[in-house]
């Protein structure tokens, strides 16, 4: 069995997924979700923006609850326009609708999707106009990027993501009870509500080594005072299996 026993901490139904994939790899997990998806009111001015993408020269969707919720609420014809997406998993979603989606093949994060040549042509038209369709927050340093190269950014909320109620203590007594000598984080907003539910155990818990995805929220972690952040490049389970490799696990 693999050295490393990990707490991952994704919404409910992306831990089980993914606790499932690194144990078929050898790689124990706990799941402790601490990001609740809560989708936004339906409304007429999202159905009035997914009506016209057409409007855009590139639509990027940032997380599966995007991909989801935006299919869920957009018209049956989703006009020609160029799609993009920060990794696989959500291009996946997409593409099950039929659209042509351009994703990262190394690196799912926001810095890997910048440097796609896709996204360099569908911006080199005069005032191009990008939707960015996400939750509540996040991905900002995406759109600051994108005005630079001289577009027009507009973002389409469809959820907002709350910490789930545990109580005080949830979070270093799971580590104890699984042995755990790993967290795990998917997002920046994962990482707040980590660092959150840790209170007063943080000062230990933050000595744990933490994989993250991006260089965005190692700097985030790091400023937080974690002792030993590994980027990991992507939220995927494959770069997260990667990076687990390049690491020696700690005795749990």
């Amino acid at each position: 069995m693999n050295p490393w026993r990990v707490l991952l901490t994704r919404p409910c139904d992306e831990c089980a997924l993914q606790a499932q994939a690194l144990l078929e790899q050898g790689v124990f997990a706990a799941s402790l979700p601490l990001l609740a998806i809560e989708p936004l009111a339906d409304s007429d001015t999202q159905r009035q923006v997914l009506a016209e993408l057409n409007r855009y020269n590139a639509v990027i969707v940032v997380s599966k609850p995007a991909a989801r919720l935006a299919l869920d609420r957009a018209p049956a014809n989703l006009g020609q326009t160029s799609w993009f997406s920060v990794g696989a998993g959500t291009a996946a979603i997409l593409e099950e609708r039929g659209l042509t989606v351009t994703y990262p093949e190394t690196g799912d994060d926001s810095e890997a999707l910048l440097n796609l040549a896709q996204l360099r042509v569908a911006l080199a038209s005069p005032h191009p106009r990008v939707l960015i369709i996400r939750g509540e927050g996040g991905r900002e340093a995406l759109a600051e990027h994108l005005r630079e190269q001289g577009a027009t950014v507009e973002y389409l909320q469809l959820y907002r993501r709350s910490i789930p109620v545990y109580p005080p203590g949830a979070l270093a007594s799971r580590i104890a009870s699984e042995r755990l000598n790993a967290l795990v984080v998917s997002s920046g907003q994962g990482f707040q509500h980590l660092h959150q539910l840790a209170g007063e155990q943080w000062s230990v818990i933050r000595t744990l080594p933490l994989f993250v995805p991006s260089p965005r929220v190692a700097a985030l972690a790091r400023e937080a005072g974690a002792v030993n952040v590994v980027d990991c490049r992507g939220a995927s389970t494959s770069a997260l299996l990667a990076a687990l490799r390049t690491q020696a696990a700690p005795r749990s």
